[in-house]
């Protein structure tokens, strides 16, 4: 019963924006074609999973978002600890041009990147983790620049050698930081889901909202928009648990 209480009140604030959103849908305070009701929503969703229409659409943006943010993680955290100053030379020659590259706009980007790799998944999953590395780079970076200098001198003085050091040392005093990044690059990975599956795409759910607003099926919008809020939610929801998991596990 308590675990139950506990629960609602972490889930309150979600479930009076349902209530509301029922609420507003069904009065005469907007107009239905443009907002509708949450539970007519539901019984979209309901139906397009039940035919299979929209879990394809699904598991085809869920590759390529999972795709992208992989990719971003194999490359962004090595990256990170080179650019923390764990590695001081190469961090003083990578620095200006990291920082320039971050701020480079992803859709400007997009079409440099379908100009060499056309419009095929490499492209879609190639933007998608262009966007998500640079903040598992950058927090990661921080992450080992604020290890306890402290710590480190008592390390070299027990004369522990560099790897030892940093398996030690660096990477748990660094895995809060790290894992900020990477929650950060998994919400992006679906942010970008619908710009990348809206350019050059006939599949994924950004391709099923923009499909569904040319024929002007709002209903199916909002519910394409749900799954992608979900899948959001779900996966930043166990990278939580696996952070919480390794940091107790150090």
């Amino acid at each position: 019963m308590y675990r139950t209480k506990i629960i609602l009140q972490h889930n309150l604030p979600i479930i009076l924006f349902f209530l509301l959103w029922e609420v507003v849908a069904n009065s005469s305070l907007v107009n239905p074609m443009l907002l509708p009701a949450f539970s007519k929503v539901i019984m979209t969703l309901g139906g397009l999973f039940y035919s299979g229409e929209l879990l394809t659409h699904t598991l085809i943006s869920l590759e390529r978002a999972l795709g992208g943010f992989v990719a971003a993680l194999v490359i962004g955290i090595p990256l990170g600890f080179l650019m923390g100053g764990w590695f001081r030379t190469t961090q003083t020659v990578l620095a200006p041009l990291f920082d320039i590259s971050s701020q480079v706009n992803p859709f400007i980007l997009f079409h440099i990147i379908i100009l060499f790799l056309g419009i095929g998944e490499t492209a879609k999953i190639t933007i998608i983790a262009w966007v998500c590395i640079w903040p598992i780079v950058f927090n990661t970076a921080a992450g080992v620049r604020n290890v306890d200098e402290i710590l480190l001198k008592e390390a070299r003085s027990f004369d522990l050698k560099r790897w030892s050091i940093f398996y030690k040392i660096i990477l748990p005093s660094a895995a809060r930081s790290i894992f900020t990044g990477i929650r950060i690059s998994a919400g992006y990975s679906f942010f970008l889901l619908i710009a990348v599956e809206v350019m050059g795409a006939d599949s994924g759910l950004g391709w099923f909202i923009l499909y569904s607003q040319e024929n002007y099926n709002v209903e199916a919008i909002f519910a394409g928009a749900v799954v992608i809020a979900l899948l959001g939610v779900t996966m930043d929801a166990g990278i939580k648990y696996i952070e919480k998991k390794i940091i107790i596990w150090q």
